[in-house]
């Protein structure tokens, strides 16, 4: 009776992931301010701006894009593998890829979604490397190396304990 107790709070307890799911709401609120912040700092300023900082701006509002639709991927496919799935009219929009990730190609694409946003902070700082030291521009090669390495690895795991599984 304790034991059936406890599985029963247990698995209810997963609904107190609900509101972190909907505070996502706030970050991809957060993420548009900023981006059309951006982009209105960019068309007011167009006929000043040199081509790299037009080019910098729109790297700058790709990461946010990038990062915004990370934001979205992990809280729809979230909420939907570890609270509830969700219970979308027949005639609703469907996105193609709801119900199809589970947790592990989640976190892979959280990974390569990662290692798309380091490459444009990568990129970005390629584009000013005459302002950024050496040492500096190392250690960034150093970590989206490291991110790289680790989106691949995790890939790799995850095909060996597929593997492993058939």
């Amino acid at each position: 009776m304790l034991e059936r107790w406890i599985e029963k709070n247990l698995f209810a307890s997963r609904w107190l992931l609900a509101p972190i799911y909907l505070g996502m709401t706030l970050a991809l609120l957060i993420l548009g301010v900023k981006f059309f912040q951006e982009a209105f700092h960019a068309l007011v300023h167009v006929w000043s701006l040199k081509e790299t900082d037009v080019i910098l701006s729109v790297l700058a509002m790709i990461d946010m894009v990038l990062v915004a639709s990370l934001v979205v991927m992990v809280m729809l496919s979230g909420y939907e593998n570890f609270v509830s799935q969700l219970d979308l009219e027949k005639d609703a929009e469907r996105l193609g890829w709801l119900g199809k990730l589970d947790a592990g190609t989640l976190k892979l694409k959280v990974a390569a979604s990662i290692v798309a946003i380091s490459s444009i902070h990568l990129l970005r700082a390629f584009m000013d490397v005459q302002h950024i030291s050496n040492d500096k521009l190392h250690w960034y090669v150093v970590i989206h190396l490291t991110f790289v390495l680790s989106a691949v690895l995790m890939a790799v795991m995850d095909k060996l304990l597929l593997k492993d599984q058939h």
